[in-house]
């Protein structure tokens, strides 16, 4: 057992003594036996009990600023915010881990606080949708429950306004940010496959972006979940998805048909394409949607060629870049989706 770190009151603590203390069981406000802390690129988040508590990394990057503390409590709040839409009873607020009288930190105590969390209900793992996918614990009734609780979600939005001229520029901005990230030449990625990919949006764009125009016309586009995965989809009664991608809203505004297609793409990728189909038709039976097939497949190579990119990145990054061979992963990606 670790022990808390101590300040002086009403002052804040570095990082490491933030970390220190939520290691600690005797500061949290419930019995917790043990602690198991997990760092992601922007956060740290510490399994207590029956409950999880995330603390953000005060760093900043190209879309999120996260170096103060009121930022940080901002974006906090906008988590559970904007969570609650598709996980209602799991994220239940936002607690300050506080520097007491005696110069401890206890999550939830009384004196100034130093830090802010983001607390939530703990889900058992195994309901992940990744994970119950291998246990073969998936079943076409939980498929079509996943797309119900998609359909309701998209179905309740409010639509967001957008010219079809100011998206075709956005995406074609996407495909050439992304095209000029995965010709690096320390990736080494095939030229014939990524030029394959890479004509395919292109040639959508110029060839079918009428149909673009007519469904911001139409107001399909909405603020969606931004991270649609199976690893953020739990299954239960009902089902939930958490980890919405909260820091910026403009990559939060998505076409339903586009979210949906990176989720099947994702399931697909673990051999589950059929959940995926399952979802899909339920979630646009109940949204009156039936995209054309070459948005779709538009959609599905958008999002694997980005998705190539920011596994791509992972070689670059100190927390990750041994564990995996993160060049085959975006190849893998790349496969998939060219067609």
């Amino acid at each position: 057992m670790e022990r808390r770190g101590r300040v002086s009151a009403g002052s804040e603590s570095g990082l490491g003594r933030k970390l220190a203390a939520l290691r600690d069981p005797a500061a949290y406000p419930h019995p917790v036996v043990s602690i198991e802390a997990i760092e992601t690129h922007y956060a740290w988040v510490f399994l207590a009990g029956d409950y999880a508590y995330k603390l953000k990394k005060p760093v900043r990057v190209e879309r999120m600023d996260h170096r103060r503390l009121e930022a940080r409590l901002h974006s906090c709040r906008d988590e559970v915010r904007l969570n609650r839409r598709l996980a209602p009873d799991v994220y239940l607020g936002v607690m300050p881990l506080a520097c007491g009288a005696d110069g401890s930190l206890r999550v939830g105590g009384e004196g100034a606080p130093v830090e802010w969390l983001v607390r939530m209900r703990r889900l058992p793992r195994e309901r992940a949708l990744d994970r119950a996918v291998a246990a073969h614990a998936v079943t076409p009734a939980i498929a079509i429950g996943i797309g119900t609780l998609l359909g309701e979600f998209y179905g309740s939005a409010a639509p967001v306004p957008i010219t079809g001229d100011a998206l075709r520029q956005r995406l074609l901005a996407q495909v050439e940010a992304d095209c000029l990230e995965l010709r690096s030449a320390d990736l080494a990625i095939p030229r014939e496959l990524l030029e394959r990919v890479i004509e395919a949006q292109r040639r959508y764009l110029r060839e079918h972006g009428a149909q673009l125009e007519r469904r911001a016309a139409d107001g399909r586009f909405v603020e969606a979940h931004g991270d649609l995965r199976p690893e953020h989809v739990f299954i239960g009664s009902p089902p939930c998805v958490i980890d919405c991608l909260e820091f910026d809203r403009e990559l939060r505004l998505l076409d339903p048909a586009e979210e949906i297609e990176y989720l099947s793409l994702e399931l697909d990728l673990i051999d589950a394409g059929w959940v995926g189909e399952i979802v899909s038709a339920r979630c646009h039976e109940m949204i009156g949607d039936a995209p054309p097939a070459a948005l779709a497949a538009f959609y599905r190579g958008r999002r694997g060629m980005h998705r190539a990119v920011l596994v791509a990145r992972h070689r670059l990054d100190p927390l990750y870049r041994d564990a995996g061979d993160w060049r085959a992963g975006a190849i893998r990606y790349l496969h998939r989706v060219a067609g």
